[in-house]
């Protein structure tokens, strides 16, 4: 899987690659938090035919994820996995992890959802 981070770098691969929001990740307590996304260049037949329904499903993912809601995570997770050639596989893995340790422990009120890197 590669990765980009930035809207700009984004939006000059759109017409080419299919993208997947990942993460937003804060480098610095000075800078902006940079959105990352997942390039997907090299989709089988499979993936293709359902391309719009299984972008929308991870996207929706993503929205409730930063809306805490993790049953509906759980749940999108469980369909997601696989797609995609199995790359994005390990993203799902990691945020099945983060969804079982808030549902144990509220992140809090202050939570943003985004990745502190300082």
């Amino acid at each position: 899987m590669q990765i980009i981070l930035g809207e700009e770098n984004a939006q000059s691969l759109l017409e080419k690659y299919t993208l997947l929001e990942l993460d937003m990740i804060k480098l610095s307590q000075d800078t902006e938090a940079l959105t990352a996304y997942c390039v997907l260049d090299d989709l089988s037949f499979d993936n293709l035919v359902m391309i719009e329904q299984n972008t929308n499903l991870h996207n929706k993912l993503i929205e409730n994820y930063r809306k805490k809601n993790w049953d509906y995570c759980e749940q999108a997770i469980e369909h997601l996995k696989g797609l995609w050639n199995g790359e994005v596989d390990s993203f799902y893995d990691e945020i099945e992890q983060r969804v079982a340790k808030y549902k144990e422990e509220d992140p809090g009120a202050d939570w943003d959802a985004v990745i502190h890197q300082y």
